[in-house]
């Protein structure tokens, strides 16, 4: 089995990419994919540590893009070019903007911990929580252990989302020909996270293959049997590649590596496939 959607403490998992080369090995699992929120400053750890547990590593990055009028668009990227300066520094250019939009929601939040007569939260306590891209889980968790929240759902409801600030998100067009040109594979990541109405998904990963996406996320946590079973054919009619992973972070209850929620089982051939179509 194999799991190609992980996250780990370089953007908002809680694991570091040993660790959780170390858990699929633990497993069983043959093939991870780390596909940190845009950065990919963990995969040259995950990639040592799984020639010494003998799991294979695929060197991948999530994205968020905007498509037509469908922000927080999730992107896969899978077997970029992970070294690349021009890519580095694009993404060192989000996580900037992505730093300042925390501080502002920090910002935020306090003005609401001062009406409710609690301390306030600091900027450093939250990005303690980061090794690499600075995200809102990471302030959850600052909320979680001040006992302002009783875990991250809490959290997010109460404050996170309340409180939170316009996001900047990668153009589709431009997300698609970075991933290309990395020499990677592009694939659509949960696609029922934009609509869960099946003639609008299948317009919309219509229209994203005729752009160049390459593969759908066909198995993962939000989706059922039947939707997944839905996303197979659509991505067999198009030509794409299915992909299949947990999203784990290790925040989640009930979400588990390899296995999602328990209906996930994910066969190797999958990633097979995968890198057949980046030799091609």
């Amino acid at each position: 089995m194999i799991d190609l959607h992980i996250h780990s403490t370089y953007s908002d998992g809680i694991y570091k990419p040993a660790e959780l080369v170390a858990m699929a090995a633990a497993k069983g699992l043959k093939t991870i994919a780390l596909a940190d929120h845009d950065t990919v400053a963990g995969i040259d750890e995950a990639l040592e540590a799984g020639q010494s547990r003998n799991v294979e590593v695929i060197p991948a990055v999530e994205l968020s893009v905007q498509f037509d009028t469908y922000q927080d668009v999730h992107l896969l990227g899978y077997l970029i070019d992970h070294r690349d300066r021009i890519f580095l520094d694009k993404l060192a250019e989000f996580r900037t903007i992505r730093d300042q939009r925390g501080q502002a929601i920090i910002a935020n939040i306090n003005v609401k911990l001062q009406h409710e007569k609690k301390e306030a939260i600091t900027y450093d306590e939250a990005v303690n929580f980061a090794d690499g891209a600075f995200g809102r889980p990471h302030i959850a968790r600052v909320l979680v252990n001040r006992g302002y929240a009783k875990d991250m759902q809490d959290a997010f409801e109460r404050y996170l989302i309340p409180c939170d600030e316009p996001k900047r998100y990668f153009p589709m067009d431009e997300a698609l020909a970075e991933i290309r040109r990395l020499g990677g594979i592009a694939v659509l990541a949960h696609p029922t996270s934009i609509s869960e109405e099946r003639k609008v998904l299948a317009t919309v990963i219509g229209k994203l293959a005729g752009k160049g996406l390459q593969g759908v996320e066909v198995y993962n946590n939000m989706c059922n049997a039947d939707e997944s079973a839905f996303l197979a054919r659509l991505a067999e009619d198009l030509g794409l590649a299915a992909t299949g992973g947990s999203d784990f972070h290790g925040i989640e209850g009930g979400i588990e590596m390899g296995s999602g929620r328990g209906q996930l089982a994910i066969p190797h051939t999958l990633a097979t496939a995968l890198k057949n179509m980046h030799h091609l």
